[in-house]
């Protein structure tokens, strides 16, 4: 009898990369994956981009991307980074440049030296007899100032000068490849040529990051296996233009889930259109859940918490698990400083006895609300065993002050004097 086959439990190993530093921000080299942001405020308006970078900081984004496109927008940067290092932000700005970043960096070189890393479209960073010149001068401004770059290859933006050169290579093979299978390769090559440009300019490989944005599934997958497999400059992902609301969640988390769970990726952005009148962190919250659920790395403690069904008509088992996501994720930025650890806390919140029990055993706190007909009380289980049962109005309150006592009791030893 054959022995049953074995399959490896987890992430496949992250494939190697060169380690870039980002204002003190380690990306690739076997670093933790990176979440990052980026702002949608005016950037010359100093306040309001002060205030969402610092907002989008305090979700838990460890860079954070402006965008520099204008004179105004350029001589705020240094004005930006100097407010927000008063308020005890000190996050890595990043300045996004398209089409006139390398005029911007010579007439305000305050920003360019602000700037922790400047990001470049090969796509539109010049045309015709400029493009080679204008990516020349924003390289030596990073080499200048010792700053690390971003090329950052886009779908709606490609060269498309590298496009017309491989269709007319394609149109001579015996077999040609589809159309697809061009633009993917065109993505590909621009990042690639143009950083092997960079280092022949002089800017040290260990200070290039590589991106190369599609905004569908499949193709962002394609795409990166291929870039991975052909270099070992480390990678950002992302899907581009993802979408709003529940399917820019589901198509970036789709696309990220198979290149993280093959070891492909050193930094991310989940790139959310925001609901009108949402927050803009909630791009920094999903990708922090999705590395979390994924087990690369430990932010906040996850909540468990069942979907409901018959069984549970009422909704306070609802209400009572996005009280405690809430809390804890509003205690979070406290305890990563005075109690260390506790981001890998499990909880779990059910509605019934039938799983509920079960469940909360499995967490580290863990709560069992009464169903149906069930008797109206809440055990609460401690690292599998029962402690207390819960009764009464005031379950929720409870319920969260246990939460804080465990954490206090399980991580005050880790607690700098």
């Amino acid at each position: 009898m054959n022995a049953p086959a074995t399959h490896r439990f987890g992430p496949e190993p992250r494939h190697v990369t060169r380690q870039v530093e980002i204002g003190g921000v380690k990306v690739g080299g076997g670093a933790p994956v990176v979440v990052q942001s980026m702002t949608n405020t005016d950037t010359a308006d100093v306040a309001s981009t002060t205030r969402q970078v610092a907002d989008l900081w305090r979700a838990g984004s460890e860079l954070v991307r402006v965008t520099v496109n204008t004179a105004e927008a350029a001589a705020a940067i240094p004005r930006i980074v100097e407010k927000l290092d008063m308020m005890g932000v000190r996050v890595p700005i990043i300045g996004d440049f398209h089409y006139n970043g390398h005029t911007l960096l010579a007439n305000e070189p305050a920003c360019a030296q602000a700037l922790a890393k400047y990001r470049i479209n090969p796509g539109n960073v010049g045309f015709g007899k400029k493009k080679d010149t204008q990516f020349a001068q924003l390289i030596e401004f990073a080499i200048r100032y010792g700053k690390p770059v971003r090329i950052g290859a886009n779908w709606g933006s490609l060269d498309q000068a590298l496009a017309a050169r491989l269709m007319d290579e394609n149109a001579q093979r015996a077999e040609p490849w589809d159309a697809g299978r061009v633009m993917r390769e065109a993505l590909i090559l621009s990042a690639l040529e143009s950083a092997q440009r960079a280092v022949e300019l002089g800017l040290p490989a260990e200070r290039i990051i590589l991106s190369a944005k599609v905004s569908g599934v499949q193709e962002l997958v394609a795409v990166y296996r291929d870039l991975s497999a052909r270099s070992d400059f480390a990678l950002h992902l992302g899907l581009t233009e993802a979408g709003i609301g529940s399917k820019g969640i589901v198509a970036s988390s789709a696309a990220l889930g198979v290149l993280l769970q093959e070891g492909i990726g050193d930094t991310i952005r989940i790139s959310l259109t925001p609901e009108p009148g949402a927050s803009r962190t909630q791009e920094v919250i999903v990708a922090q859940e999705l590395l979390q659920t994924m087990g690369l790395r430990a932010f906040t403690p996850m909540v468990t918490a069942c979907p409901g069904c018959g069984r549970t008509t009422s909704e306070f088992f609802q209400e009572l698990a996005k009280v405690v996501q809430e809390h804890v994720r509003g205690k979070m930025p406290e305890w990563k400083i005075s109690h260390p650890g506790a981001e890998n806390m499990t909880l779990a919140v059910m509605g019934c006895v039938v799983n509920g029990p079960g469940e909360s055993r499995h967490a580290n706190i863990g709560i069992s609300l009464p169903g149906t007909g069930e008797a109206p009380s809440a055990p609460v289980f401690v690292d599998g065993e029962k402690t207390v049962t819960l009764r009464g109005d005031n379950i929720a309150y409870e319920f969260v002050a246990l939460i804080d006592d465990y954490v206090e009791t399980r991580y005050r030893a880790a607690r700098p004097d």
